[in-house]
């Protein structure tokens, strides 16, 4: 089972790599904007599996970083074609405030949030993410709850092109491979360890001597930066930045992939993400042909009910597959209780 997974796993980057060949080779331009999306979700599942999957901290506002990092664009944005400021378009400069904004929230956010247990932790988290939604409606200046809509994308110079959509893609496809690597070597070095230990039994490591508060502490404002990563490509690629990005109800999205993937692996997050945007585009389609099969009269609005038929399905991966679709590869099926 180990080899059908890894070889899956495999199959499945190496077919997001050449996604925008295959768009381009038979004139689909939507799947390079539909992968890119995908590509943008699975690094802030990502971030939020090292909370979750590893850590053990049910954060339900992720979302905010996610809409922070998009902000950094969109302001930057902003002052570039209101105050003539050209430089505020620079995109390394973007993409470095979208790490460290982010990172510094989450590291403030997660310094209160963390000296809590349990629903409080998850109710301070979302209490957060809802403040900073409602401060960000708040700011007419920067579009208030219309958002902004962006006529110049994050200037690279001669690296890259944002424009053009099979680089902003490959841009994503890189950003995705760096953190997974990043990733991998936190959760199996020391300091990953500690966190992963924390999730099973803190109070024995807080016994030896090992600081958890701050190793957790540092794992959330690593997510958070991660997340932000993620919130600077999803502006790019929407040409849109939008208050409704902060909502709780993407923190809620988040959650769904990576519990859908597997939480606590490496992968997961990336195969649940995949397959969430998969089952969004797809299954309504789905639902109104197996309702003009079926001989319904009301079939064109069928698929607006399509999260009733994956509502169920989460259900049923998380009682009968320990692991999402990275723990069916593995052979992980049972009652999960």
């Amino acid at each position: 089972m180990q080899m059908i997974r890894v070889g899956f796993i495999a199959l499945v980057m190496l077919a997001l790599a050449v996604v925008p060949v295959v768009a381009n080779a038979i004139d689909e331009p939507f799947y390079v904007s539909l992968f890119t999306r995908m590509l943008v979700l699975a690094i802030a599942a990502s971030s939020l599996n090292l909370v979750l999957g590893y850590g053990g901290m049910v954060s339900f506002g992720h979302a905010a970083y996610l809409g922070l990092g998009s902000y950094v664009v969109g302001i930057g944005f902003y002052h570039a074609a209101n105050d003539g400021m050209d430089w505020a378009l620079n995109g390394w400069m973007h993409l470095a405030l979208a790490i460290i904004i982010p990172g510094l929230a989450a590291l403030l956010i997660g310094a209160i949030s963390l000296r809590t247990r349990g629903v409080y932790f998850i109710m301070i988290t979302l209490a957060f993410s809802q403040m900073l939604y409602y401060f960000f409606i708040g700011l007419e200046r920067y579009g208030g709850d219309d958002g902004l809509s962006l006529w110049y994308l994050s200037d690279f110079g001669s690296v890259m092109d944002l424009n053009d959509d099979s680089q902003l893609y490959y841009l994503a496809y890189g950003l995705l491979l760096l953190v997974l690597f990043i990733l991998y070597r936190l959760v199996n070095s020391r300091f990953g360890m500690v966190v992963r230990g924390a999730k099973s039994n803190e109070r024995r490591l807080m016994a030896v001597g090992f600081p958890t508060y701050r190793y957790r502490l540092v794992a959330f404002g690593i997510s958070g930066a991660i997340c932000g990563v993620a919130g600077f490509l999803m502006a790019n690629q929407s040409e849109f930045v939008s208050t409704s990005e902060m909502h709780w109800v993407h923190s809620g999205d988040l959650i769904v992939m990576v519990v859908l993937g597997g939480m606590g692996t490496l992968f997961g997050p990336v195969l649940g993400a995949v397959g969430f945007l998969m089952l969004e585009q797809y299954l309504p389609e789905l639902m109104e042909g197996v309702c003009h099969i079926i001989g319904g009269s009301s079939c064109g609005i069928a698929g607006e009910y399509w999260k009733m038929v994956f509502g169920p399905l989460l259900i049923l991966i998380v009682l009968f597959a320990r692991g999402g679709i990275d723990g069916l590869l593995q052979g992980k099926v049972g009652r999960n209780v």
